[in-house]
């Protein structure tokens, strides 16, 4: 109770303080940086927009709207659905300004959308070449658009970034933010506007990229700036001090530069206008094993790392590396919020993240001071963190010759799936979750080799690992956690069924808003945890909620689309359809639109195949496959269907689907100069013998 009080009068305090602050904000306009801080700063009060895309430049995803509350959000009803055409994973969180909103689907394609009425104003297809999207590791979704000064800025999964007309969706200008075309870089992020410079980052890392993060003229698209995230070759000049102190943490006879380093900027990226500082959070190690792209160790700067940058001329500041020598893929690309917080009795400009590798830090964010990190989920692979802000970390999670099981997994205790933080609970609101994964070092590996058995090597992974060569014995879970981030505790928690749950919103309303894997949009009651509202939708939900007002009526919507890595593989819905928008309200008396059945569940038969062969099938089906097309029979299929319960008609003429290309129009690999029919005869054993093995065992 003496808890409770301490926060209730805190926040009443830091109410009050806001207030006098925006009454001073309001009296001095040489606070804005530029007309879009303006907007965003002001809208913070109202809550009208969405403008950006987590609701302001702190990215805390709270909206101070609050005509739907803890009362009546059970009277919620569908006011208007929107089909996005989509099969893949929808993950924008969708902008709204004056009325529109726009919203990507997969492949980059950008809608606008009148937002009380779900009318289509216009849409804007960059026409991906289907063949690019084998470059991607975790499917072909795209985050969201950034909106300022009339314009759409938008990343293409091929690596273009395009502005368009936001009135017409007319191209303005494109440029190509690849550096290197013959490197398989990728975007899926969501670009952020600041100071008159668009800002991207790239995905690529387990394909052997070199990450970076660059800035580009708003008006006219004109690269402004660009830093990298780790050194390249060290016979070749640095590009500044910043990328040679990082050199002097990695081995030089690993030839790291040969697979780029990793470190890739896909998602998370905030700017602090008050402090003129901008934050991004980099990516994993390429490839995954430590000890192979850096012998000697070192702690691989800027790896898994929380940087600042100048947003002017983007030089370096400060980091904070919240995961030295990455083994695990423990990615510190997830949402980076910004909060002033009573920090032992003194009010401190914080950061707050929880990344893949289960701790949540509290970061000093004007000098990159270590304050606190706890883990929100179990964790094996490090005990704690010292005073000095660095992980114990055990020395199973190391080992070089026997598998690990690592908790959190690759895919994280928290991925992408955004995280919110409310100012009146003083609660941050993460969609947790642990999928189990055994990891193993390669005895030898070589970069951009394909080798059966080596997890997705037959398309360009670098992973250096063995990825499940053991069952895992940890449990799977989807939670939604409420946490502390002054106590670094859990508040409250609620189970999911299954774990890759969609983004959190939270409102003045003290409400809290999340999709779930198994189609259902929900509300808690933030401040305890209550479960108070949930609608069924038509697929599974991995984007975050947003809510906004036009003529005086508050609406939330969410756009729903099964996928992701997970969501690839994986489902916890039987329910099936197109990408949709869902749009709802207190007054709100729409149908919602139908949905169809997955695929079907009988295992497949009646395919004639040579048992002797299915061994070599399980190797080259796993450095082929089974990334998107999970375990033949054992995994349920999620938005790629799971081969062991195809027709067999699919499985007797495998060939024109690997080798001729029958589904290139939809994004499956050409495999014709990587397999011959041999090998597609071999995989077909595989997906056979396990089908039958299944069977029997039943």
């Amino acid at each position: 109770m003496l808890k409770n009080n301490k926060r209730i009068l805190f926040t009443s305090l830091a109410g009050v303080l806001a207030a006098g602050h925006a009454m001073l904000a309001a009296a001095d306009e040489s606070q804005y940086v530029d007309e879009t801080h303006k907007a965003i700063a002001e809208n913070r009060d109202t809550g009208k927009n969405w403008p950006a895309h987590g609701f302001d430049y702190q990215e805390q995803r709270f909206s101070p709207l609050d005509e739907i509350n803890t009362k009546n959000v059970k009277d919620l009803k569908l006011e208007w659905s929107y089909n996005l055409g989509s099969s893949r994973g929808v993950e924008s969180t969708p902008i709204v300004l004056d009325g529109v909103m726009y919203v990507t689907a997969p492949w980059s394609i950008v809608h606008a959308v009148d937002a009380k009425t779900g009318k289509k104003l216009w849409t804007y297809d960059p026409e991906v070449p289907k063949s690019y999207g084998e470059k991607g590791c975790c499917d072909v979704g795209n985050r969201g658009v950034a909106v300022s000064n009339g314009l759409v800025y938008f990343g293409a999964f091929d690596g273009r970034l395009i502005a368009l007309d936001a009135e017409n969706g007319e191209r303005v200008w494109e440029v190509d933010t690849i550096e290197d075309r013959e490197k398989p870089y990728t975007i899926t992020g969501a670009p952020r506007v600041f100071k008159n410079k668009v800002i991207i980052g790239n995905g690529g890392a387990e394909y052997g990229v070199r990450g970076y993060i660059t800035a580009y003229d708003a008006d006219t698209g004109e690269e402004a700036w660009r830093w990298y995230t780790v050194p390249g070759n060290p016979d070749e000049p640095f590009e500044n001090e910043a990328m040679e102190m990082a050199a002097e943490t990695w081995d030089p006879s690993g030839k790291y530069w040969e697979a780029g380093g990793g470190g890739t900027v896909w998602d998370s990226m905030v700017f602090d206008p008050e402090l003129d500082l901008m934050y991004i959070g980099t990516g994993n190690g390429s490839p995954w094993s430590h000890l192979h792209r850096s012998p000697g160790g070192g702690d691989n700067l800027f790896l898994a790392s929380i940087v600042a940058l100048d947003p002017d001329t983007g030089e370096y500041r400060w980091h904070y590396q919240e995961t030295p020598g990455d083994n695990w893929d423990y990615t510190s690309t997830q949402d980076i919020i910004l909060a002033d917080l009573p920090i032992n009795d003194e009010t401190r400009k914080v950061l707050l993240h929880a990344p893949k590798n289960g701790f949540f830090y509290v970061v000093d964010r004007e000098t990159g001071e270590f304050i606190s990190a706890e883990n929100f989920v179990d964790v094996n692979w490090a005990t704690g963190y010292d005073e000095s802000g660095r992980p114990m970390v055990t020395a199973e999670a190391r080992s070089e010759d026997e598998p690990f099981d690592a908790i959190p997994g690759p895919y994280g205790a928290h991925n992408w799936h955004s995280m919110s933080f409310s100012p009146d609970t003083q609660l941050a609101y993460i969609p947790a979750q642990n999928i189990p994964a055994s990891m193993q070092k390669m005895p030898e590996w070589d970069y951009n080799e394909d080798e059966p058995g080596v997890f997705m090597s037959g398309i360009g992974w670098n992973t250096g690992m063995y990825l499940n060569p053991t069952t895992p014995g940890s449990k799977p879970f989807g939670r939604l956690v409420a946490w502390d981030p002054v106590e670094q505790e859990e508040a409250w928690r609620y189970e999911h069924i299954s774990p890759w749950n969609g983004g959190t919103l939270t409102t003045a309303g003290n409400l809290v808003f999340q999709g779930t894997a198994d189609a259902r949009l929900m509300a808690f009651n933030a401040s305890n945890g209550d479960k108070l509202w949930d609608t069924m939708v038509g697929t599974g939900i991995v984007a975050a909620p947003v809510t906004y007002e036009v003529d005086g009526q508050q609406f939330v919507s969410i756009a729903a689309g099964w996928g992701g890595v997970y969501g690839l593989v994986q489902r916890g819905s039987e329910r099936t359809i197109p990408g949709t928008v869902y749009t709802y309200s207190l007054d709100g008396n729409a149908e919602p639109p139908e949905y169809s059945k997955h695929q079907q569940t009988n295992l497949v038969s009646g395919v004639d195949y040579n048992p002797e062969l299915a061994e070599e099938g399980l190797g080259l089906y796993i450095a082929n496959c089974v990334a998107c097309h999970g375990v033949p029979g054992v995994d349920r299929g999620g938005a790629i269907p799971n081969l062991g319960y195809s027709n067999a008609k699919v499985i007797s003429d495998l060939e024109s689907f690997v080798l001729d290309g029958v589904l290139a129009n939809r994004g499956m690999p050409d495999f014709s100069e990587r397999l011959s029919e041999e090998d597609v005869n071999k995989i077909r054993a595989f997906i056979m013998g396990t089908a039958d093995t299944i069977r029997a065992s039943q």
